[in-house]
This record gives C-alpha cells, sequence and structure tokens, in this order.
C-alpha cells in the first residue's frame, strides 16, 4: 500500500522519505487545506531524492468555483509543477452546483501531462460521489482524494469502501482526513485501499528567543507566531507499521 503524505516543506518531503512513505503533496498553507506552493518550495522539495513530489495547485482556501484569472493562476502554476519536475498536481474543479467542472478539467489535465493527476477533496463537495467518480474516470483522472464526504475518514469510511468497490481499477480513490495510528488498521481493514494519504504534524517550538506574543501577523485564527507544526518523521513511520 502506497503512503502519501501531506507536507509544507522540503524538511517534511525529508522525513517523509526517512520514515519509508512513497510519495508526497506539497503544499502551502494547511491550517486553509492546503494551497498553491511558491516555485521556491516547489524546487527545494524535489531536491529530496527518492521519493514522489505531487504538488497541489489551488489558488486560495475557500471554495472551488475558481474566476477566470483564478483559472489562469491555475494552468501558470501547474506549467511552473512541470517546469521544477515535480510528478504530479493535485487539483480540484466544480461548478456553481457542485459538480465537476468537466470543460476546465480537461484543460488542466492536458497542460498537466504528463504528470500524474489527482483531483482532490473538492470531490467531497459534489452532491453525488458515485456520479462524480464516474465523471473522473471519464476524464482519466489517475486518483481521488476523499474523506468519504465526511468530516474525517472515520465517518466517511462506509461510503469510501463502496467508492472503492465501484471503482475497481479503473481509478485510485484514496482515503485522507484525519487518519492517525490509532485509526488506520481499521480503516485499512474495511476499505482495503491501494493508497493512503495523511498529515503527521507534531508542534515545534520556534527558534525566536526575543518574543512580541501579543502580536499576530495573521487574521482572526492567530496560529501560534513562533511555534510552527512540522512533519514528524516518528509520526509517520507509526501511521505507516500500524497500516500493515
Amino acid at each position: 500500500m502506497i503512503c502519501e503524505i501531506c507536507v509544507d516543506s522540503a524538511e517534511g518531503v525529508a522525513a517523509a522519505k526517512a520514515a519509508g512513505a512513497a510519495r508526497v503533496e506539497l503544499c502551502a498553507s494547511l491550517i486553509e487545506g492546503g494551497i498553491t506552493p511558491s516555485r521556491g518550495m516547489i524546487r527545494a522539495a524535489r531536491k529530496v531524492p527518492g521519493i514522489k513530489l505531487h504538488v497541489i495547485i489551488r489558488p486560495r482556501g475557500g471554495d472551488f468555483l475558481f474566476s477566470d484569472a483564478e483559472f489562469a493562476a491555475i494552468a501558470a502554476d501547474i506549467a511552473c509543477a512541470k517546469e521544477e519536475g515535480a510528478d504530479g498536481v493535485v487539483i480540484g474543479q466544480l461548478t456553481a452546483d457542485g459538480l465537476i467542472d468537466v470543460p476546465r478539467t480537461r484543460e488542466l489535465m492536458a497542460l498537466a501531462r504528463p504528470m500524474a493527476i489527482t483531483f482532490h477533496r473538492a470531490f467531497d463537495m459534489t452532491p453525488d460521489p458515485f456520479a462524480a467518480l464516474e465523471t473522473l474516470i471519464e476524464l482519466g483522472v489517475d486518483r481521488v482524494l476523499t474523506s468519504g464526504q465526511e468530516a474525517s475518514v472515520l465517518e466517511g469510511l462506509p461510503l469510501i469502501a463502496a467508492l472503492i468497490e465501484r471503482a475497481g481499477d479503473r481509478i485510485i480513490v484514496m482515503p485522507g482526513g484525519g487518519i492517525t495510528a490509532r485509526n488506520v488498521a481499521r480503516i485499512v481493514a474495511v476499505a482495503q485501499p491501494k493508497e493512503i494519504h495523511f498529515a503527521a504534524l507534531e508542534l515545534e517550538a520556534g527558534g525566536m528567543r526575543f518574543r512580541r506574543g501579543h502580536v499576530f501577523m495573521g487574521g482572526e485564527l492567530r496560529p501560534p507566531e513562533y511555534d510552527r507544526l512540522m512533519t514528524s518523521e516518528t509520526a509517520i513511520r507509526s501511521v505507516i507499521g500500524q497500516a500493515g
């Protein structure tokens, strides 16, 4: 079974490789569910050898209905990922009615090939998951990332198992969202996925000695200014070990 680790740094890529993961999904701003990382970050991540690199292409947080200007940025970012040697991209476009945006997805796939194509958890915002699955299969998408249209994989497990059965060998259905060492064995036993996707983050104190604790650079969510979540090699090994 292939394990894909969601990371937001070159250090995270190195940790995933050291823990035995096959692939990473490189993102920025995980607090928003992941947005497109910079060219510099992609380049730094690509310097870690021996592990596949997929890059999320998402211009902002929020919904998956993108303006013409945002779509142009998405196309440019796919070209950037290809130029920097990424193995795949992770995309997701919906219509206002929550359906897969077929024309735009087809256009982006043509730009991206021969890189691998993953359709991300925009899938979880579609009204009919089985119809959306068939649409992605018809488009020729390689895999779809899903929590089973629930807040976490554990809650969405019945749907995930049904999607995997329906998909057969036509597309990879990759569970992702809340997978941990405590629940991964159950998820694997019930759904029998070929691939799984998870983050393995631990809070690490930053190196700043001088701190002004009442000043924040972000908005109302206000993540810690001097600490950050770092991908943990130990946590990845734990999940992989429990996955069997």
